[in-house]
């Protein structure tokens, strides 16, 4: 068998938000330059840092060999705004697209593990990697990884769980062109969580890799930290009563209202009944749909909090 040169490798396009990163942005970029991959384009999206992050990306840009490294304006509106800025603004020509935050590490062999799980899935139908991560401190030890995710991934887990971080996630140009379809009609919480709702909902295909190949900073800054340990259960807990959690479902059922002709059949029925039972003014019977539409997150901690959040009209 003949060995596939540069020429006609896959190409990659990495989509990266910043702001305000002068403190790691470096060796994010310098992990991506040494990425096993030949053909990768770069689009860095700046969200109005005031710190020297334009720099930096001007210089990788000036200094990138792989590919295009292009630079747009963020919208200024928060970390979600940039990303979906940067979905709904990307060309569309990449075999595969990665979402890039701007303080990780990735493995040179990231993009490679990822298309050995996406390369067989026909070039038509959706497909999603994504994964675990190492965690790691914002002085680059490493704390330990991610909860692993026990159960097959699917629409009706991704209505109510996000499973894996953006920086983990690869998707194909089929999935690509599906979410940037239902990222031109509304607003979502996390370009994360509405990428696998999206997917999984068209009926596409979700690979998890429970071996990281991110390593995920954790400090102040991070929009999300890490998910395990008691402080981060309790967090959870103050959301949940707070009505954080739902406020968040409800952003990501208004946005799939608007975007559910790409649902297939099926997920629309369960949006629908979905919707439905949420607004069931019966307790008891809210966490009796609840169960036979076999809505579910991944751990049993989380289904039974999802349960309680059902009965105090929280969910």
């Amino acid at each position: 068998m003949t060995a596939r040169g540069p020429a006609d490798a896959p190409r990659f396009l990495i989509l990266l938000a910043a702001f305000n990163g002068e403190s790691h942005l470096d060796e994010q970029l310098a992990s991506l330059a040494a990425l096993d991959e030949e053909r990768i384009d770069v689009l860095a999206s700046d969200d109005g840092s005031t710190d020297r992050t334009a720099d930096i990306l001007s210089t990788a840009a000036t200094d990138w060999t792989k590919g295009r490294f292009d630079i747009q304006a963020g919208p200024r509106a928060g970390a979600a705004e940039n990303f979906r800025s940067l979905i709904r603004n990307a060309e569309t020509g990449a075999d595969y697209v990665a979402f890039c935050d701007q303080d990780d590490l990735w493995d040179p062999d990231k993009l490679g593990h990822a298309l050995r799980n996406l390369s067989d899935v026909p070039t038509s139908m959706p497909a999603l990697y994504c994964g675990a991560t190492r965690t790691m401190s914002e002085t680059g030890q490493q704390t330990g990884t991610s909860p692993l995710m026990p159960r097959p991934p699917s629409f009706r887990n991704a209505l109510v769980q996000s499973i894996a971080g953006g920086n983990t996630m690869v998707m194909n140009r089929a999935a690509f062109h599906l979410l940037q379809e239902a990222s031109d009609k509304a607003p979502f919480v996390l370009h994360d969580w509405w990428s696998y709702i999206v997917i999984s909902g068209a009926g596409g295909t979700i690979a998890y890799d429970p071996t990281p190949r991110v390593s995920y900073r954790q400090h102040g800054g991070n929009l999300i930290g890490t998910n395990t340990g008691f402080q981060a259960r309790m967090r959870r807990v103050r959301q949940l009563l707070r009505g954080g959690w739902s406020d968040w479902i409800d952003t990501n059922l208004s946005a799939l209202s608007e975007a559910r002709e790409l649902l297939t059949e099926e997920n629309r029925r369960v949006l629908d009944e979905f919707v439905a039972l949420r607004r069931d003014r019966n307790p008891l019977r809210r966490v009796r749909r609840l169960q036979a539409l076999r809505i579910h997150r991944q751990q049993e901690t989380g289904n039974m909090s999802m349960a309680v959040a059902a009965l105090i009209g929280k969910l």
